[in-house]
């Protein structure tokens, strides 16, 4: 969707309309020495407009607008329930499809992969009979021309918000952390450093990787460090996050192949399971002639991924706090240095180092 200026300029005069009639009560309320009052034209909203180009057929919606008290009263319990209609996968893949063209049945079924048409049409029936969808002439469906810029509007919401999902997901390893670390009452702290480790691994086992050291702290936090390739920072397709925020954030992608696993435990350790349950963690890389660094707390991200430096090294530093209400006990030194031979044992090209 590109910028409607025309849209956009009726939008400005009508906040500088608002922003005239609150100057001039407030040199009325000043000479009348009464306490100035808000107009009520000076009430806060959202305004929207555009163009979309929907398959061959180009539309336009003059600028919108929507009060914030009418917003804020909305029916939480029927905008759960659009919500919620819309919040089925299938039924978003629906809409989807048919926004830039119509689709017949067979055409949604082969495109979404659904296998057989019954499932297809309990969901059309829904959507049709909520006014999401129209059949045309041929029985091809289509989004209503008049529920474009609403649905579209809801997914350039969602995209700002999709960021909050992965958040979620954090709170929940958080709560359900014995899936991860097996049902013992004290988990271990050095079950989640042994998935650090393990990436490092993957990357020696790779060809790309010959050193990992392991460096304690003071404050109770550790940081692995191995010269690999580092991990990859562009951008992931169709979004704005890097490949590094999503391994550090994105629970459900990389849980099915994490490489490290609890005896005893449901699910694997992926990197992203190590930042949910840490109180704080940095990452650090090395790639491409410069140095790349992002800091979390309790798995949110507290800024972007930001290039630091410039180096002529390769690989991937990771500084990680597990968090003490999980984990009651330190690390200890002779369970590292007991792992160490271990790997050194399995790897004989590999040097691993620990720096109390």
């Amino acid at each position: 969707m590109t910028r409607d200026l025309a849209g956009e300029m009726d939008a400005l005069k009508m906040q500088m309309e608002n922003l005239q009639q609150l100057l001039q009560h407030l040199v009325i309320d000043k000479k009348s020495g009464m306490s100035p009052a808000l107009p009520e034209t000076h009430t806060s909203s959202v305004y929207y407009s555009g163009h979309a180009q929907l398959g061959d057929q180009g539309l336009r919606w003059e600028p919108q607008e929507r009060r914030m008290e009418h917003l804020l009263g909305l029916n939480s319990e029927k905008a759960s329930k659009v919500l919620a209609a819309l919040g089925n996968k299938q039924r978003l893949d629906i809409l989807r499809s048919v926004l830039h063209e119509p689709l017949t049945g067979s055409e949604l079924v082969d495109r979404l992969g659904m296998g057989t048409t019954g499932q297809l049409y309990h969901h059309l029936k829904a959507l049709l009979g909520a006014d999401l969808l129209v059949q045309e002439s041929g029985g091809r469906y289509a989004l209503p021309h008049h529920r474009a810029l609403p649905f579209l509007l809801l997914l350039a919401a969602v995209g700002d918000l999709l960021d909050t999902s992965d958040y979620m997901d954090m709170m929940e390893t958080r709560n359900n952390a014995g899936a991860y670390l097996g049902k013992a009452q004290d988990f271990d702290i050095h079950h989640i450093l042994w998935a650090v480790v393990e990436n490092s691994i993957l990357e020696h086992q790779a060809g790309f990787c010959s050193e990992i050291h392991l460096f304690l702290h003071d404050d109770g936090s550790i940081t692995v460090s191995d010269n690999g390739r580092g991990i990859p920072v562009q951008a992931l397709p169709h979004t704005e996050f890097p490949t590094v925020q999503s391994l550090f954030t994105d629970i459900s992608r990389f849980n099915s192949s994490a490489p490290f696993q609890v005896p005893g435990a449901e699910k694997g350790i992926s990197m992203a399971v190590v930042n949910a349950l840490s109180h704080k963690l940095t990452v650090e890389i090395r790639r491409d002639g410069k140095t790349y660094r992002q800091e979390y707390r309790q798995g949110i991200p507290q800024s972007g991924l930001m290039t630091v430096g410039t180096s002529t090294d390769t690989g991937t530093r990771v500084t990680f706090k597990p968090d003490p209400e999980l984990f009651g006990v330190g690390f200890d030194p002779e369970k590292l240095y007991a792992r160490q031979q271990e790997y050194v044992t399995a790897y004989s090209n590999l040097n691993f180092m620990i720096h109390p």
